[in-house]
């Protein structure tokens, strides 16, 4: 590609890349995609973002169709013996989408309502995140269909070796590199890691992110996500002209991500947070939440923020259900 040196042509560039980014943003209405709530698929949402995409940039069709559907995906059944002596059998994916740039990057996520659609849409907006930061890594993700809180520890344990063993040979550090998200924490990052190693006989701990300091883990690991939300809007509100000092913040999901986002919001943007919403109920407070209290009750009670006093409860039910 000609580099480009005039003004026009910075222009037209901007403008053409303004436009792409507008219409992948805004697509047409998914008629085809979903007709209610309950039939959304997400896979079919990113799909008709790599169309509108493929179409503005004018892609060959093989490049579109490539780029359309996952490289390659791992369907894995692994049995757990649960506290109780009973065998439990676990379903689990991994996805790699795209490793055309580098190493498929992406979590793994334990939830009961995990499903193949979305392990592949997220495995394919990984692969467009790593592609517009010019990193040197593809897109994957990864899942298990699990209630992470109804596990009791040892439980937790015996299911992470069962992935990892069940997907042991589809992964490797110049090949696939999983790290933690929805439902996962470090802890079962150790656990994964170590199995792996047990497997292979050799120590691997680039084969994993999101590990523990102790284990090869990187500082500020924690709290990345939730803190690049609030750069995020701290250089959108910049770009907007639009103070963000002393205005309100809804924070949907109160774990690793959205806690943290919760805490920087009133730390680095002086935000206060007004409703916090989870899986199982939601609360309202338009004085401000004391947001590190809430996090200490949440940690304490198994992830809820449900039975919390310094806010009001506002409805209990699944956002999965919402309209």
């Amino acid at each position: 590609m000609n580099p480009v040196t005039t003004q026009d042509q910075r222009e037209a560039v901007q403008q053409h890349l303004g436009d792409a980014v507008s219409k992948a943003l805004h697509p047409p209405p998914l008629h085809t995609v979903r007709e209610t709530h309950e039939h959304y698929n997400p896979f079919a949402v990113a799909q008709q973002q790599v169309d509108v995409a493929a179409d503005t940039l004018k892609l060959d069709r093989a490049t579109h169709q490539l780029l359309r559907n996952p490289e390659r995906e791992v369907h894995v059944r692994f049995p757990v013996k649960m506290d109780n002596g009973e065998i439990d059998i676990f379903h689990g994916f991994r996805v790699q989408y795209s490793t055309a740039r580098g190493p498929a990057k992406g979590g793994i996520r334990w939830h009961q309502d995990e499903t193949i659609d979305t392990v592949r849409a997220l495995s394919c907006w990984m692969t467009w995140k790593t592609a517009a930061l010019d990193l040197p890594l593809g897109g994957g993700k990864g899942g298990v269909v699990c209630d992470p809180r109804k596990l009791s520890e040892q439980e937790k344990e015996r299911v992470a070796r069962g992935y990892m063993r069940a997907v042991a040979k589809s992964i490797d550090p110049n090949w696939d590199v999983p790290a933690p998200d929805v439902g996962t924490t470090p802890q079962m990052m150790a656990w994964m890691l170590d199995e792996y190693e047990v497997i292979t006989g050799k120590r691997i701990p680039g084969l994993i992110t999101g590990k523990p300091i102790g284990l090869g883990g990187s500082q500020g690991r924690a709290d990345a996500t939730g803190r690049g939300g609030c750069i995020i809007a701290r250089e959108a509100a910049k770009a907007f002209e639009m103070p963000l000092e002393g205005k309100s913040m809804v924070v949907q999901g109160f774990g690793n991500v959205g806690s943290y986002a919760a805490l920087i919001g009133e730390e680095m943007l002086g935000m206060k947070v007004t409703a916090v919403g989870m899986v199982d109920g939601a609360l309202y407070n338009p004085k401000g939440i004391d947001v590190k209290a809430l996090a200490e009750f949440s940690k304490k009670h198994g992830g809820t923020v449900v039975g919390f006093t310094g806010a009001e409860p506002f409805g209990r039910r699944s956002f999965r259900k919402s309209p």
